[in-house]
């Protein structure tokens, strides 16, 4: 709304339904006035998603590459255009893409956006105003050879490579947390748990080491995955049958969007089928739902382990970062897991619609993947967050409670395990029966009953023999011996 007593300068600019007055100052046209009239969904323009914005004048300038190259754009534009598009890709003028994230037709307004804001911003480089698209056109100029069905998939896979790039290098430093804390309590002694009760002792480094192999595993799944998005569909125009694009615009095209972005792009084999296809980006978000269970459970169990701090496991502690009552003085809450526990529900939910939209594809185009775009930019990014603020607020600041662990080592009626091959089945069991009854600690029972003595106890006790940390862990990738072996 104009605050009264202003004036708000305005261009007349015309589309198919008409004319239409956009305000003078804007960088976008009438298409975009369009697009925000239609689409008030979410509330988030794409500027929110600033790889997005770069992978689109990445395109963009990748096209007026080409074009120039087969002489279908003359030197002036073609500088013009480029210029306008190395300053998008600097950060320029991102507060002009507004067109919300979540849009009908399958990202046509926000290529129109993009085409809009980059001929204007060239516009006024070659010294004319906005919206003299005489001189240079969004459509014809900045659009040459290309339609949004090619434009906007490759804009989208570009984005969505540099985001994954980012959520790989977080969960990079979230696994070294952990390696760090395992190294730091690799002679903790514990108990280990299954099904909640105890199981047989471990190590706390034992613990913590494996949540960092199930990031480095996971890490390894999504690098692969990553890898199908370098795959493009660029000059495949509207269906894939490249209508309107030169001969040898395809090539070219790639070549200088490989070299704008340094990512080892490669052009589809088959580009009917690579303009309908979303395989690529189903497979990367269950790859990502796949990180978010997985890091999820790893917060549970923090959470679990650091229950009390009086009344619970208590076996660490977590960091205190904020007060966690308004009405019980003392209280900390395990916040940072469970801020980390929502983001994996969200991105849960995300592969959903993500997996919806891919499937409600119809013929030789998909018309949601803007909805695909949104919600894997989305799990990527908050997904990214939330790995580095659980390494940094949380798992380098535990500390482990280990007098309390190892007394639940003693105590535990499942140390006898470790101690049947010295005394015997028999008597582990009678020991186990009494230290249950009694409440007695079973390293106890077994000096008391002379079953072993003192020093043979401590050496059995320490964490190398009951963690059997002597023992060389399994190679990676060693082969199952097959059934019928």
């Amino acid at each position: 709304m104009t605050e009264p007593g202003t004036t708000v300068d305005f261009r007349v600019e015309h589309d198919l339904l008409g004319d239409r007055e956009v305000p003078a100052n804007v960088y976008w046209g009438v298409h975009t006035l369009r697009a925000l009239e239609n689409f008030p969904i979410t509330g988030i323009p794409i500027s929110s998603s600033p790889y997005l914005v770069e992978a689109l004048a990445a395109v963009k300038e990748a096209a007026a590459h080409a074009n120039h190259d087969l002489g279908l754009l003359d030197d002036e534009r073609f500088e013009a255009i480029r210029r306008a598009c190395e300053e998008i890709r600097a950060g320029s003028l991102a507060s002009q893409f507004v067109v919300d994230v979540i849009q009908g037709g399958a990202g046509t307004s926000t290529n129109m956006n993009a085409n809009e804001v980059i001929a204007n911003r060239a516009l006024e480089l070659l010294g004319h105003p906005k919206g003299a698209y005489d001189v240079l056109h969004p459509n014809e100029h900045v659009n040459l050879s290309q339609s949004t069905n090619d434009v906007y998939p490759t804009a989208v896979k570009i984005a969505i490579v540099k985001a994954t790039y980012a959520l790989l290098e977080a969960m990079e430093q979230l696994e070294e947390s952990f390696r760090r804390k395992a190294a730091e309590f690799h002679d903790v002694l514990k108990m280990g748990r299954t099904q909640l009760q105890d199981a047989v002792p471990m190590t706390l480094g034992q613990e913590f080491n494996a949540y960092a192999v199930m990031l480095g595993e996971d890490r390894a799944r999504l690098a692969e995955a990553v890898a199908m998005l370098y795959e493009i569909n660029l000059g495949a125009t509207a269906i894939g049958t490249q209508l309107n694009a030169p001969s040898g615009y395809v090539e070219a095209a790639r070549q200088h969007l490989a070299r704008i972005t340094e990512l080892p792009l490669v052009t589809a084999a088959d580009l009917v089928e690579a303009t309908q296809d979303c395989g690529a980006f189903v497979h990367l978000s269950g790859v990502l739902k796949r990180i978010a269970v997985k890091t999820s459970k790893v917060c549970n169990d923090l959470r679990l382990l650091s229950s009390g701090p009086r009344a619970g496991l208590g076996e660490i502690n977590l960091p205190a970062r904020q007060a966690g009552s308004s009405i019980m003085p003392g209280k900390v809450n395990p916040v940072i897991p469970e801020v980390v526990n929502q983001v994996a529900f969200e991105v849960i939910g995300f592969d959903v619609t993500v997996t919806m939209a891919a499937e409600a594809g119809q013929l030789q185009l998909n018309a949601f993947e803007p909805v695909i775009g949104y919600s894997l930019s989305a799990s990527l990014w908050r997904m990214r967050q939330a790995m580095i603020v659980l390494a940094e607020k949380c798992v380098d600041g535990i500390t482990a409670n280990r007098e309390l662990l190892r007394r639940t080592v003693e105590d535990s009626i499942g140390l006898v395990t470790a101690l049947n091959p010295y005394i015997g089945y028999r008597a582990a069991t009678e020991i186990a029966r009494e230290a249950l009854l009694s409440g007695r600690g079973v390293a106890e029972l077994v000096l008391e009953h002379g079953l072993m003595d003192a020093e043979q106890l401590a050496t059995v006790l320490q964490p190398e023999v009951l963690a059997n940390l002597r023992r060389e862990p399994e190679p990676a990738d060693a082969v199952p011996v097959p059934l019928e072996a």
